[in-house]
């Protein structure tokens, strides 16, 4: 199923006892556009905002618009402490994995990019404590892969909201911004941007594949395709009040002469 971030922003997260809160931001690795983390606004935590790993998350139910999660609020409120207001490092990722017992998503990309799917699909979960979770130090766990520890920050760790509003550019001319984000709950991959064509289009919006992308400078907040304008006027119509099926998606990639990602 597809999720839109609009959707999910706002959306409650209930733990195995109680509420934890709601989704604030999506951290997503921009190299492969992949959720690595919902960031967690509560309120019974005084209004910390807490990390979870989308590994802790079971099957929404749409209706209500909440996300079961798999841990207790305890478990949550004595997970180490971030700050998200400031870039989330590679330290601070390790030992959020290591307290909840998940091998981190670099030492198992080699796999997932082997598969051919950049997804979230990570070691079994040790629980809570286990001896296990500690063996190795973190530099220890980073040189094994080959990992490079930042400390002003994870450069390639983007928020979701703060990408909401880049200018997206085609070959030839500009296209509008980006508008939204549409998440596969399988693996939570990003499948799509959602461009707001602004006055060109009359404000219609379109919808944008991450392979399609051939650059994205986050100093100037631009995304760059690679397609021109009039291929993207031309594509199928999105309504955002549609469910975006197959049927769309074969016409969507047939339009422009790409290969799916299914």
């Amino acid at each position: 199923m597809l999720w839109s971030f609009d959707e999910l922003r706002g959306c409650s997260l209930r733990a195995t006892d109680g509420s934890l809160g709601s989704v604030h931001d999506l951290l997503f690795d921009d190299s492969h556009w992949t959720v690595r983390w919902l960031v967690v606004d509560t309120a019974w935590l005084f209004g910390r905002r807490v990390l979870i790993a989308p590994q802790a998350l079971r099957h929404p139910d749409a209706l209500a618009r909440e996300f079961p999660v798999a841990l207790t609020k305890d478990q949550i409120k004595s997970a180490p402490d971030i700050n998200t207001d400031l870039p989330v490092n590679r330290q601070h990722e390790a030992d959020l994995y290591r307290y909840y017992g998940y091998g981190p998503y670099w030492m198992t990309m080699d796999n997932a990019l082997t598969a051919g799917v950049a997804g979230v699909t990570l070691p079994p979960r040790m629980p809570i404590g286990h001896p296990e979770r500690h063996s190795a130090t973190e530099e220890e766990a980073g040189r094994a892969a080959g990992a490079h520890f930042i400390n002003e920050g994870d450069p390639h760790l983007r928020s979701a909201r703060e990408v909401t509003g880049y200018a997206i550019r085609g070959t030839d001319d500009s296209v509008g911004s980006v508008a939204d984000f549409l998440i596969d709950e399988e693996g939570w991959v990003i499948r799509y941007l959602i461009a707001d064509t602004g006055g060109w289009l009359s404000g219609r919006r379109v919808v944008i594949a991450p392979p399609w992308i051939s650059n994205v400078s986050w100093a100037t907040q631009e995304v760059q395709l690679q397609m021109t304008r009039a291929e993207i006027e031309a594509s199928p119509e999105y309504n955002p009040d549609m469910t975006l099926d197959r049927d769309y998606e074969e016409q969507l990639h047939g339009h422009y002469g790409r290969r799916g990602y299914w």
